[in-house]
C-alpha cells in the first residue's frame, strides 16, 4: 500500500502529520496572479509549500504582483513568479526548465512538483451569431480560447511528465464552471473551452493514474473574480447565483483554495477524474 494511503490511529495525529507533510513540497500554479490562483498559492503558502508562479500581468499590475509573492513568502516558503504567455510553447519550455533546474539544485528536498493547477481564465467572449459579422466571433478568437484555457492543460502536463517532474502522489486541478454544460450570453467559446477541458482533465487522470498521478477538475460556484467581471451580464449571474444558492452567498477564492488544500493532502489518494463541485449546492438548485 502506497505510503500515503496507509491508516493512522487517530484523526488527531493523522491531520497534523498529513498536512505537516506539505511542508517543503512544491506546487505549480498556471494563473497564480490573481482569482483562484491567488488564493490557492496562499493557502498552500500556509502550510509550508513553495510555490512556482505563472501569470500574464502588464506592468501596470506587477505591484500587486509582487506584494502578493511578498505576502506567500512571509510564511517562509518561496516563491517564484514568472510573468509569461502560459500558451506558448517556447515560454513553457523555458518555464519547465528553470522549475527543473531550481528542483535539481537542492537533491535533498523534492524532485518532483506534489500540486499543478491550471487557472487560466483568456478568452473570447462574442456571440456565435450576430447581424454585424464584425461582432461575432471569429475562428482566431475560437481557436485562442479553447487553446489557452483548455488544450495548454494537455501541453503542460505532456512536458512536465517527459521533465520526470510529475511523480507518484502528485496531483493536477484543472477549473471549469457550469458553463461547460449551461449556456450565458456571448459565453460559447469559452463554454466549449471547460468542456474541452473537462474531457482533457478526465483523459489524463486514465493515462496518468496507473503512475499514480491523480488529476481532477474543480468546478467553482459563482466568484467575484477580475475573469467574471469580464462576462457580460455578471450582474445577473451574481444576482441568481446568490438567490438561488443554497448556502446563501457566493463562492470565495478562498473556499477553492481550502478544497485544493485538503485535495493535496497526501492522505488523500482516491480521488480521480472527477468534476468537484466547490459552490456551496449552487449547482443543483439552479
Amino acid at each position: 500500500m502506497p505510503r500515503a494511503c496507509k491508516p493512522r490511529e487517530s484523526r488527531d495525529r493523522r491531520n497534523s502529520v498529513s498536512l505537516a507533510e506539505l511542508r517543503g513540497k512544491w506546487a505549480l500554479i498556471l494563473g497564480a496572479s490573481s482569482g483562484f490562483g491567488a488564493a490557492t498559492a496562499l493557502e498552500l503558502a500556509r502550510y509550508g509549500v513553495n510555490i512556482f508562479g505563472i501569470h500574464l500581468d502588464r506592468r501596470a499590475a506587477m505591484a500587486n504582483v509582487r506584494k502578493l509573492v511578498a505576502e506567500i513568502e512571509s510564511h517562509h516558503v518561496q516563491a517564484r513568479y514568472m510573468n509569461m504567455n502560459v500558451a506558448k510553447d517556447d515560454k513553457r519550455a523555458e518555464a519547465i526548465a528553470r522549475i527543473n533546474t531550481a528542483l535539481r539544485a537542492n537533491p535533498d528536498g523534492p524532485q518532483t512538483l506534489h500540486i499543478v493547477m491550471h487557472s487560466v481564465a483568456f478568452g473570447s467572449l462574442a456571440p456565435f451569431i450576430c447581424d454585424d459579422s464584425c461582432k461575432a466571433i471569429a475562428r482566431s478568437q475560437m481557436d485562442g480560447t479553447l487553446d489557452v484555457m483548455a488544450n495548454s492543460l494537455v501541453y503542460w502536463v505532456q512536458d512536465l511528465w517527459r521533465a520526470g517532474l510529475l511523480g507518484r502522489g502528485s496531483r493536477i486541478f484543472s477549473m471549469t464552471s457550469s458553463g461547460s454544460s449551461r449556456v450565458f450570453e456571448a459565453y460559447g467559446a469559452v463554454s466549449a473551452a471547460k468542456a474541452a477541458l473537462e474531457s482533457h482533465t478526465r483523459q489524463l487522470a486514465l493515462e496518468l493514474g496507473k503512475h499514480g498521478v491523480m488529476v481532477n477538475c474543480i468546478m467553482a460556484g459563482v466568484t467575484d473574480t477580475p475573469a467574471l467581471r469580464k462576462i457580460p451580464g455578471n450582474e445577473k449571474l451574481i444576482e441568481h447565483a446568490l438567490r438561488r444558492n443554497p448556502s446563501g452567498r457566493l463562492t470565495t477564492p478562498a473556499d477553492v483554495a481550502k478544497t485544493i488544500r485538503a485535495l493535496s493532502d497526501p492522505e488523500v489518494c482516491w480521488i480521480n477524474g472527477s468534476i468537484i463541485a466547490v459552490d456551496g449546492g449552487e449547482f443543483i438548485a439552479s
